[in-house]
């Protein structure tokens, strides 16, 4: 052939390949892009990124937003290892896998090996075509070389990453880890990272329960892959090979329900929603609530709130013990709903009257039958201790002792108090309070009793730092509450709690604080109906006390006397504080001034006479009087506040009087003649 024939075929070859060339570029350049952007699912994270809850996307797939940094890197590292080694060097076809496939399929006389580079396999995703033909393979190639025309290969990798198929309808690395290891796919053990970069490749081993040994091979190809490419160190090679393959896809996370679903009523375009909760916590109260509420009569259900008073952080709030499901209500929030608190609210009765000067905790208040204007409240039990100490009348739940406080009060002190503490009280229509106020006269949702509980654990001081309670009297009713006998199994002096159980035994609650945390808890009906034996003291306080061991093994000191505090006893107050009102003590019940009891009397006979002479005497009480000698009643003045009796015996002499309010005193003595 001559120079310039030899030339011309060159210069003809060059123009068929630049032509070739060209036609290729418009072919590729004309490819149709698919909708690159797929429907994911939402995801409610609590405050720290922890996933809590994940709902189905739009199309009823599972598929998480990802990004590289969501990611395990060496996940990646294995993905690129084992599926596309040349994948930052390659435009989006890689001519040396596509040739390998080719020479083994020809030597098979089938398709074994597609040489798919991750471009091609993410092309074959957004195109949900089969490359089970070369017009598959062609048109897969094509969208490859036009994806990495306009993404970038980050780009193209988080496709993949959210697109990648791992059984059914779970699509995406992320969803996938949570399916098969209950856990987001940022930390991995190279086990679990090998069979999430299997699964996609091997539709037979997405379904280890029918065929592990499929999906164990599918993972250790991977394994042994990425150690020979530098991906795993080859000594944890063997251990991860051992390890076990799951044998059933798990739950996705479903926390926190009622709190996701209002995020996502609130903000429905937003992908990702951060709760104010920490996952820790919010798990552990809600499977302490999910077994309790097993031991419940039917249609019993429980609510929770944690909140961390030194941070003003809320760390669980746990609408239903088994949210979700119509049974027990589980379609209710019970954290806000507005219920009687029962005795839960007696606690700020006694914190205002100390803060107001009215009480202290060794006050002398009278627990007896008394009518407040037609209004006569009893105790829980029915009966009465008579003259007792605030501090006596709040540990045992008294009710008249805390009426009588809330008389001299107002009712509207306490609602003021409450409002600003950012509590909604609400009454019966709306009515103005009165003093059943209470004894949960006025409703009340567990968020706003939490709330309430914080202001005392922080010292009378709100979550801005508003002082709302004099720091003397938010400490007395801590210490007080720390001193209130614990449920059974529990052990007291750690917690400052409290119960409550509302009318006709509707709702069962249990409040309480330690240094650290307020826990509120709620049981009943969340259709209000009545539950025989529901209480607080029985039902909700032993949960109270299981969610603070939830919290950890040790409790957070409750605070010392702040410097106003007044720590000493009755006879160390002044004297308008020694009794409720400052009055006399003829309201406390009645109290024998002499004889002592146990005392040995040498009593002489008067001149002429046979009896000795026993005199008693009453330090206070409110007549008319009952005088018993020995268990019989005698014939005194009941007007009197002395009595002189013939005791014609030696021997022990038991002195009783009973007073017009119901309350007694006795003395026995020895009586002998000198």
């Amino acid at each position: 052939m001559s120079r310039r024939r030899a030339l011309r075929a060159a210069l003809a070859g060059a123009a068929l390949t630049a032509g070739a060339a060209l036609a290729a570029d418009r072919w590729v350049a004309a490819t149709p892009l698919p909708p690159l952007a797929a429907p994911t699912s939402v995801l409610a994270a609590d405050r720290h990124g922890v996933p809590l809850r994940v709902f189905l996307a739009a199309d009823d797939r599972w598929r998480l937003p990802v990004a590289l940094d969501t990611v395990d890197p060496a996940y990646l590292e294995m993905l690129i290892a084992y599926e596309d080694k040349r994948f930052y060097r390659h435009a989006g076809v890689d001519p040396l896998a596509l040739a390998r496939a080719a020479r083994d399929s020809l030597l098979a006389g089938r398709i074994v090996s597609g040489g798919s580079t991750l471009t091609m396999q993410v092309a074959r995703l957004l195109d949900d075509g089969t490359t089970g033909r070369w017009t598959g393979k062609l048109r897969q190639i094509r969208l490859a070389l036009a994806l990495e025309r306009v993404l970038s290969k980050r780009e193209i990798l988080e496709i993949y990453l959210s697109r990648a198929p791992f059984g059914g309808n779970i699509e995406g690395v992320r969803a996938g880890a949570f399916s098969w290891f209950g856990k987001d796919a940022r930390r991995l053990a190279p086990a679990e990272a090998a069979l999430l970069v299997a699964l996609p490749q091997a539709p037979e081993a997405r379904r280890p329960d029918r065929a592990p040994g499929v999906a164990r091979a599918a993972r250790n190809a991977v394994l042994r892959r990425a150690a020979a490419a530098g991906a795993l160190d080859p000594a944890l090679l063997d251990r991860a090979r051992a390890a076990p393959v799951p044998s059933r896809r798990r739950a996705f996370p479903d926390r926190a329900w009622h709190l996701a679903d209002r995020a996502r009523a609130d903000a429905p375009a937003a992908p990702v929603h951060r709760l104010p909760v920490e996952a820790g916590a919010q798990g552990a109260i809600e499977d302490l609530l999910a077994r309790a509420v097993e031991g419940l009569p039917p249609g019993v259900a429980a609510a929770a709130t944690v909140y961390d008073h030194r941070a003003g952080q809320m760390l669980a709030q746990v609408g239903a013990a088994r949210a979700g499901r119509a049974a027990r209500g589980g379609y209710i929030d019970m954290t806000r709903a507005v219920r009687s608190p029962g005795s839960a609210l007696k606690p700020f009765v006694y914190a205002l009257a100390f803060a107001d000067g009215l009480a202290h905790p060794e006050t002398r208040l009278n627990d007896r039958p008394t009518d407040f204007g037609g209004y006569a409240p009893r105790n829980f039990d029915g009966g009465f201790r008579g003259p007792v100490s605030a501090r006596q009348a709040l540990q045992a739940s008294l009710n008249v002792p805390a009426v009588a406080l809330l008389d001299a009060l107002g009712p509207r002190r306490l609602v003021a108090f409450l409002n600003r503490a950012g509590a909604s009280p609400h009454t019966p229509d709306g009515a103005a309070p009165g003093l059943a106020a209470a004894l949960g006269g006025l409703g009340l949702s567990l968020q706003d009793l939490v709330s309430l509980y914080a202001v005392l654990a922080r010292g009378g001081q709100d979550a801005e730092g508003r002082r709302l309670l004099d720091p003397a009297a938010a400490w007395y009713v801590t210490d007080i509450l720390r001193g209130a006998p614990p449920p059974e199994a529990g052990a007291g002096g750690d917690i400052a709690f409290k119960t409550g159980t509302s009318y006709g035994y509707r709702d069962a609650w249990a409040v309480g604080y330690d240094g650290a945390h307020v826990v509120g808890i709620w049981v009943g009906r969340p259709d209000g109906g009545s539950v025989p034996g529901l209480s607080g003291q029985g039902t909700a306080a032993p949960l109270l006390f299981q969610a603070f061991g939830r919290l950890g093994p040790r409790r957070a000191a409750l605070p010392g006397p702040p410097p106003a505090a007044l720590t000493g006893g009755l006879a160390d107050l002044p004297a308008p504080l020694r009794v409720l009102g400052g009055g006399a003590d003829e309201g406390l019940g009645v109290a024998l001034a002499y004889p002592p009891a146990g005392a040995t009397l040498q009593l002489a006979a008067p001149a002429g006479g046979d009896a000795a002479h026993l005199v008693a005497k009453l330090e206070r009480g409110t007549p008319p009087f009952t005088w018993m000698i020995d268990q019989r009643v005698i014939a005194w003045d009941r007007q009197a506040r002395s009595l002189v009796w013939p005791v014609a015996d030696p021997g022990f002499v038991t002195v009783t009087v009973l007073d017009a309010a119901g309350t007694s005193a006795r003395a026995t003595v020895l009586v002998q003649r000198p």
